[in-house]
């Protein structure tokens, strides 16, 4: 069976991608904070990672730049916070 030929929504809506990928990212990284294990950090990890690239399309495709701006803060913040994570899974 042949694949649809229609971009993805991902592609067509990079802004909805966007806030999608930080709502999932904020519970990773909440999950990671109530239960500091390695594996929890490192899926929140990953799961920044891909809001970063969701934000860096956001950005190429000039998604509504005061959303964009809000989730960057918002995925700095998580960052600090899923750091500090680490250091206590680390000692």
């Amino acid at each position: 069976m042949a694949k649809d030929s229609k971009p993805s929504w991902k592609k067509e809506h990079p802004n909805t991608f966007l806030g999608n990928s930080v709502q999932k990212a904020t519970r990773s990284v909440k999950q990671a904070m109530s239960h500091p294990e390695e594996m929890a950090v490192e899926h929140a990890f990953n799961s920044i990672s891909r809001a970063e690239n969701a934000l860096s399309n956001a950005e190429q495709h000039n998604e509504h730049m005061d959303t964009v701006e809000q989730n960057k803060e918002q995925l700095n913040r998580m960052k600090q916070q899923l750091k500090a994570v680490q250091e206590k899974v680390e000692e």
